[in-house]
């Protein structure tokens, strides 16, 4: 990959659209631009608050052991997780693929990289991570039934996979719609967070939030934390916030992304990290930080405190953020395969796009089955273990990629140009979290890092070797495309409509 090639390349994404970041073909077959700034904060914002505030906020407290210390976490998560959004927003006005980090690696870093970060992805990564956030969906929506007891096994890994079929379907239909979606339940879940503050802060105007008296705010829940338990807090916070880089995964969709990307993030991230606060607030005003702590759903605990007969609301409240933590999910991860696809490390049958429809159907049907294989795997919890440190290693290349590229291409054109230091403390900001994962959890890295590593021979056997598989092979894999292309009614990217 030579520097010429880069910048000519670089060059030819620009050269189809104008400042405005519109195509000027008209007959070229592609993904359509539909999604606005109002829909991209749907994505970010929905993607990054899923059920972790309403059920389980309290990795941080465990941590610092006082809700002061905790509060100030939250906030400086929140500002560094905005920083490396910035830094996405960067790198999305300059390399104008959809794709995220992927895209920007394969650019950046060449085949190799880029296909372990789709490799780990394509295997744990997205499948389990909608998987979760489905059974989740599911065990709440089945609450009100069952709150006596556990909701049937079966019953909820069912209605999980209804949850994904569905949204697969919504997602397949139509771009504007899966946005729709998107921005209805988005809506839902910062409306319910809305009532939890309100809550929260009624207790704080009647006197009541004992907590959060400036005394015992700062008392902790048994012994004080030093400093390694308060850095264990921040990796516990920094996961809070995943989600951050998900518009990316859509910038060829975005309506004027040299515009909307940015702007997206810059309302986005500061309205998460102000309503995570508030929300923790809210918390420490309704119980104590030993009662927290001992809460399995804080959310829940706090409706049964607060809200008297209208307590179900946290739970349905639950169940709505989570469908649409899903939805956008789908919405993105398939969007990784498909640019994948495009570029030869994913089958290319994945690379279709429908034809009435322009949506990456093939994508989105495989996006889908991994996700329903994993609701019926008994080790889906321990491999998000083995994996959860892995997005980080891939934000850290990315955006030292940024970096290196600043010296290796000073004049380069970058609608969007960060003051340099900004990544470079991103990248210090992900080396601390690494060893942090190694430090905390040193079984389950390693774990994850072989995992990952398994891509290397899978990567020369079907990837760099391509041109010399058997006919057999390359018969197969031309009669998958031809039969998708048929029953999907799709064909690839960029091709000429007559």
């Amino acid at each position: 990959m030579t520097e010429m090639g880069d910048m000519k390349r670089l060059a030819g994404n620009k050269s189809k659209q104008e400042d405005t970041g519109v195509e000027q073909s008209t007959d070229s077959f592609k993904l359509k631009r539909t999604i606005t700034v109002v829909n991209g904060v749907g994505i970010i914002v929905g993607n990054i608050i899923g059920s972790g505030i309403f059920v389980s906020p309290k990795g941080v407290l465990q941590n610092t052991g006082s809700a002061a210390v905790a509060l100030i976490v939250w906030a400086i998560c929140g500002v560094v997780s905005m920083i490396g959004a910035l830094c996405y927003a960067e790198l999305g006005t300059t390399i104008l693929e959809s794709g995220g980090d992927y895209a920007y690696i394969l650019q950046m870093f060449g085949s190799l990289l880029a296909f372990l970060r789709l490799w780990i992805a394509v295997l744990i990564i997205y499948p389990t991570n909608q998987a979760v956030i489905a059974l989740t969906f599911a065990n709440y929506i089945t609450f009100p039934f069952f709150e006596t007891c556990e909701s049937p096994d079966a019953a909820v890994r069912i209605l999980a996979a209804i949850c994904l079929l569905v949204l697969t379907w919504v997602n397949c239909r139509s771009v504007k719609m899966a946005t729709t979606v998107q921005d209805v339940f988005t809506g839902a879940k910062l409306l319910a967070l809305l009532v939890i503050i309100i809550c929260g802060f009624i207790q704080i105007f009647k006197g009541e939030a004992t907590s959060l008296f400036l005394s015992k705010s700062m008392i902790p829940v048994g012994e004080y934390p030093s400093a390694d338990k308060v850095a264990l807090a921040a990796y516990q916070g920094f996961f809070a916030y995943a989600g951050w880089n998900y518009l990316n995964f859509v910038t060829e969709e975005m309506i004027n992304p040299y515009r909307n990307l940015p702007r997206a993030i810059l309302i986005s991230m500061p309205l998460v990290t102000v309503v995570y606060l508030l929300a923790n607030i809210a918390y420490f005003a309704a119980m104590s930080p030993r009662e927290l702590l001992a809460s399995n759903a804080v959310a829940v605990t706090l409706g049964n405190r607060l809200l008297g007969v209208m307590a179900w609301l946290m739970p349905i409240s639950v169940a709505m953020s989570t469908f649409g933590g899903v939805n956008g999910s789908l919405l993105v991860s398939s969007r990784i395969f498909f640019v994948g696809a495009r570029h030869g490390h994913m089958p290319e049958s994945l690379a279709l796009i429908n034809m009435k429809n322009f949506t990456p159907v093939p994508a989105l049907l495989f996006t889908c089955v991994l996700s329903l294989l994993m609701l019926v795997t008994s080790d889906m919890y321990a491999l998000i273990n083995y994996v959860g440190f892995a997005n980080w290693v891939w934000y850290g290349v990315a955006i030292a990629g940024q970096v290196y590229w600043r010296f290796k291409y000073p004049d380069l054109k970058r609608p969007i140009k960060l003051n340099i230091m900004l990544p470079i403390f991103f990248c210090i900001v992900c080396a601390f979290i690494l060893i942090l994962s190694f430090y905390s959890a040193p079984i389950e890295t390693l774990t994850g890092t072989g995992i990952t590593l398994t891509g290397v021979p899978v990567y020369f056997l079907f990837i760099y070797w391509e041109k010399h598989h058997p006919a057999w092979l390359v018969r197969i894999k031309t009669g998958i495309t031809v039969f998708l292309q048929k029953v999907c009614y799709a064909i690839p990217q960029d091709h000429v409509v007559e």
